[in-house]
C-alpha cells in the first residue's frame, strides 16, 4: 500500500440496491408457487408407497407392491410400450414431413401463405377437443379405429403444424446465398438438404423434436376417442383406472401416476442431452 493510498482512505462502500415491492411480489408469489407444485407431487410420491392413510400427514405405513401390481395387473406395461411406440413415430412423421413444408413456407412467396400460416395455427390452439370427436368418426369410418396407426394419424393434427411453424424462423435465417454456393459446387436438392440444410437446421429440429414428444406424451383427448385396449397409451390407461367403477386403490392409481411423471421426465431430459433452448436460440441469431 503506497502513501497516495494511505492518504485516500479506504474505498467508499457500495451501497446494496433494496428489492423493489415488485420484486418482493414476484419472489414471494413465485416460492409459493413452486411450494405447492412440490407439495402435490410429495404427496402423490407418498401416496403410491402407502399401505392405509386415512388422513394425518403420514401413511399407516409403506410398501412398494403397488408399482408391481400397476405393472402387472393394469396393463401399464403395454400401455408404456404403445407410449414409446406412439411418441417416435408421431416425432419421425413430423420432422420428416414438417421440416421440407417449413423450408418450402418460408423460402416460396406465393397467394395465401398468410392464410395458410393461419389454418396451421388452428389445430395448435384450438382445444383438441373440439375435433377429436370428428377425427375419431373418420378413422372408424376408414377401419382404422382402435389401431396404432389411428392413434399416430390424430396425434399428428396438431403436432405437424407445430413442427412447421417452428422451421419457418429457423429457415429464414438461413441465407440463401449458402444455397446458392452449394448449387455453384453441384450440389443437387437431395444433397442441398441433407448435407448443407439438415446441418444448420439442426438445432431447430431437436427443439420441434422435444414439443412434439412432450405434447403426445400428454396428448389425452385425441388418443382417448381412437386407442383400444391394446392401443391406449398411459395416460389414457391412467384415466382407465381412475375412472373404474369397480374402485381401484388410491395408492395404485398413484403409483400409475408416479410411473407416468418419471416416463414424462426421463423423455424430456434425453431429449435436452442433444439441444437446450438457449442453444437453439442462438443459433436463430447467427
Amino acid at each position: 500500500m503506497t502513501t497516495a493510498d494511505i492518504a485516500a482512505g479506504p474505498p467508499p462502500r457500495t451501497r446494496r440496491e433494496r428489492p423493489t415491492l415488485t420484486a418482493v411480489i414476484t419472489w414471494v408469489a413465485a416460492g409459493c408457487f413452486v411450494a405447492v407444485i412440490l407439495g402435490v407431487l410429495a404427496s402423490v410420491v407418498v401416496q403410491s408407497f402407502a399401505t392405509t392413510w386415512r388422513g394425518g400427514w403420514w401413511p399407516a405405513g409403506l410398501t412398494a407392491t403397488w408399482y408391481g401390481r400397476a405393472w402387472s395387473s393394469t396393463g401399464m406395461s403395454q400401455a408404456l410400450a404403445n407410449t414409446a411406440q406412439a411418441g417416435v413415430a408421431v416425432v419421425v412423421i413430423a420432422l420428416l414431413a414438417g421440416v421440407p413444408a417449413g423450408y418450402l413456407l418460408a423460402r416460396r412467396a406465393f397467394p395465401g401463405r398468410s392464410v395458410v400460416m393461419l389454418l396451421m395455427l388452428l389445430p395448435i390452439i384450438l382445444p383438441p377437443m373440439t375435433y377429436a370427436v370428428q377425427l375419431a368418426a373418420l378413422m372408424y369410418r376408414v377401419g382404422l379405429g382402435g389401431s396404432m396407426t389411428a392413434v399416430v394419424l390424430v396425434n399428428l393434427v396438431p403436432t405437424l403444424p407445430l413442427v412447421v411453424l417452428i422451421m419457418v424462423p429457423f429457415v429464414e435465417q438461413i441465407s440463401p446465398e449458402v444455397e446458392n454456393a452449394a448449387r455453384v459446387f453441384g450440389a443437387n436438392n437431395l444433397r442441398l438438404f441433407s448435407r448443407v440444410l439438415v446441418p444448420l437446421l439442426l438445432p431447430g429440429m431437436l427443439a420441434a423434436g422435444i414439443l412434439v414428444l412432450v405434447r403426445t406424451l400428454g396428448a389425452f383427448e385425441l388418443t382417448f376417442f381412437v386407442s383400444a385396449a391394446d392401443t391406449q397409451t398411459l395416460v389414457v390407461a391412467l384415466f382407465g383406472a381412475i375412472s373404474d367403477p369397480g374402485g381401484v386403490p388410491g395408492p395404485l392409481t398413484a403409483a400409475m401416476a408416479v410411473t407416468y411423471m418419471l416416463v414424462a421426465v426421463l423423455g424430456l431430459a434425453v431429449s435436452l442431452r442433444f439441444v437446450t433452448p438457449s442453444q437453439a436460440i442462438r443459433q436463430r441469431h447467427r
